[in-house]
């Protein structure tokens, strides 16, 4: 035991954080006062802490079996420091890969998908309202400017998305993954176009048909409780887009994904894709256990593909790429941002999602939130997760009316028109 205790000590040593550690005997190792205190209830906590295994870390502290005390950004600094090696390693072992499309095949029946959404989105309403911005935008902020709030820097990333689709009033938007309906109702409100949402999530459904309801928005913006897979086909769009959704899709269907936004969408027509891709090339999900304490508490069924990987998956579905941005700190920034508002607002947390009387479940939840929204903070900081915006055009056959030779969409292949 004593050569474990060195092992730990020797890593934490140098750390610009303090670090004391109380041992399941009742001993402390480390300063009297320091910014972070790990508490182990079970000397199997701390050989998991020797290995570097954050995600069973985690774990242990959503079931009581280590407590935590200190500010998250610090404990982020010292969950860095314990990893062996990068949590976004390229995992190349072709048998593996087999086993996770496979996986991936069967996690992603639209029954189940269904079942994945409800699990993370209908927790509550009133939790998510405590640390998301007054729109409730559940996704990667755009800090155009670096004095930018919280909130205007997601007004800011809703209209960084409508001006790059270059939306125009009249045109027919399609919002994939609708959320509580905040880019349905700036493009509708801002761009005059005629708006649809899907979601899966009855919560945001509820919620975001009150919100249009309110808005007097009725004839030109409807929300539908639906599959992805199951919008009619029969009605095409001028713009799609989706947000934070395809990473739920799963690696197996993406192909079939984007052949579905293709028939959705109207020749000569842009999509855009912003989603959280993988930082390696050859993993769907971070290492370390850190995305099995995900696949476990809060996205089940979630999947990463590197933009290499998203861009292939477009080019097979014949939709053509025009722009790619990466926005990975801006993620960083604002999940920090919801870590901070969620760390101020921890007791009316707790008793908004005990309001049903199970304060065990509550408990759990407000653990697995509070180091999912760190943990996933610090992923975006050190690159072993990013996010991409990426605009592609559905390709028209007659280019006679585009503003470019060539162009064969409503694309001007210059990026003057969205930062104007």
């Amino acid at each position: 035991m004593e050569n474990l205790l060195c092992k730990i000590e020797s890593r934490l040593r140098d750390l610009p954080v303090t670090v004391a550690l109380q041992l399941p005997a009742g001993r402390q190792v480390g300063p009297t006062g320091a910014a972070v205190r790990l508490s182990f209830s079970d000397w199997s906590s701390l050989a998991t802490m020797a290995a570097g295994r954050i995600g069973a870390m985690a774990e242990d502290f959503v079931e009581c079996r280590l407590q935590l005390e200190g500010r998250m950004r610090e404990l982020m600094v010292v969950a860095a420091s314990l990893l062996a090696g990068t949590p976004a390693s390229p995992e190349r072992r072709w048998w593996l890969q087999l086993l996770r499309r496979v996986k991936s095949l069967k996690a992603h029946s639209t029954d189940r998908d269904a079942e994945q959404i409800e699990f993370h989105y209908d927790v509550s309403d009133d939790f998510y309202a405590l640390w998301l911005d007054p729109l409730r935008i559940y996704s990667c902020a755009y800090y155009r400017d670096a004095s930018l709030t919280l909130a205007q820097a997601q007004e800011a990333k809703l209209d960084h998305i409508c001006r790059k689709l270059a939306l125009k009033p009249g045109e027919k938007f399609l919002d994939i993954g609708a959320g509580w309906g905040a880019l349905l109702m700036w493009a509708a409100k801002h761009y005059g176009v005629e708006a649809t949402g899907v979601t899966l999530s009855k919560n945001q459904y509820t919620y975001g048909q009150q919100l249009i309801e309110a808005s007097g928005l009725s004839g030109r913006v409807r929300m539908l409780l639906c599959d992805y897979r199951d919008i009619d086909e029969s009605r095409t769009f001028d713009k799609i887009a989706s947000v934070g959704m395809f990473e739920h899709v799963g690696h197996a269907n993406m192909a079939g994904y984007f052949d579905k936004i293709y028939r959705l969408l109207k020749p000569g027509g842009l999509v855009m894709n912003h989603g959280i891709t993988a930082g390696g090339t050859e993993h769907d999900q971070l290492g370390a256990g850190m995305g099995d304490f995900i696949e476990k508490y809060i996205f089940p069924g979630g999947e990463l593909l590197h933009v290499s990987k998203v861009l292939h998956a477009m080019a097979g579905a014949s939709l053509e790429m025009v722009d790619t941005e990466n926005l990975r700190p801006h993620y960083a920034r604002t999940l920090w941002a919801w870590s901070d508002a969620l760390e101020d607002q921890l007791e009316q947390a707790h008793k908004v999602l005990a309001a049903d009387g199970d304060l065990a479940r509550a408990e759990k939840i407000l653990r697995a939130y509070r180091l999912y929204l760190a943990g996933s903070a610090m992923s975006f900081e050190q690159g072993w997760i990013s996010l991409h915006q990426i605009l592609a055009m559905r390709p028209e056959a007659d280019d006679g009316c585009s503003a470019m030779r060539g162009a064969r969409s409503s694309y001007p292949f210059n990026r003057e028109y969205a930062y104007r």
